[in-house]
């Protein structure tokens, strides 16, 4: 699960990054608001790709998923790719915990061989 979800975050940091290129043409904005903004949630998307076999790490980016779909208020595309991104996550978390299960299962199957296979003279 970890290795989907860290995909999905950093795939995240360039999304963000380009959104606050975008955001920049904007003249209602400055560029110190939005590479402030912009900077918060990329080191939020990276620092919580070494979080996510902690406990709230998960949680923590569903807010970052959250926070993406509103950044669409600023940059209109955002309320598509923040959505886009939101089912890129949960699937993330979905088949990844699917994945580690077949994967424990199989270890598991592969011990027991090798336990019966070394008790046979």
């Amino acid at each position: 699960m970890r290795m989907l979800c860290a995909s999905t975050l950093i795939s995240e940091f360039f999304v963000v990054a380009f959104a606050g290129l975008v955001a920049m043409k904007s003249d209602d904005l400055s560029t110190t608001a939005v590479w402030t903004v912009c900077g918060i949630a990329m080191l939020l998307s990276v620092l919580l790709c070494g979080m996510l076999g902690r406990p709230g790490g998960v949680q923590l980016g569903w807010a970052l998923q959250i926070g993406l779909i509103a950044s669409g208020f600023v940059v209109p595309a955002m309320f598509f790719l923040g959505a886009v991104f939101a089912g890129l996550w949960w699937a993330s978390i979905h088949y990844g915990r699917k994945i580690d299960e077949a994967k424990a299962k199989w270890a598991a199957q592969a011990e027991a061989a090798d336990a019966a296979g070394a008790q046979t003279p």
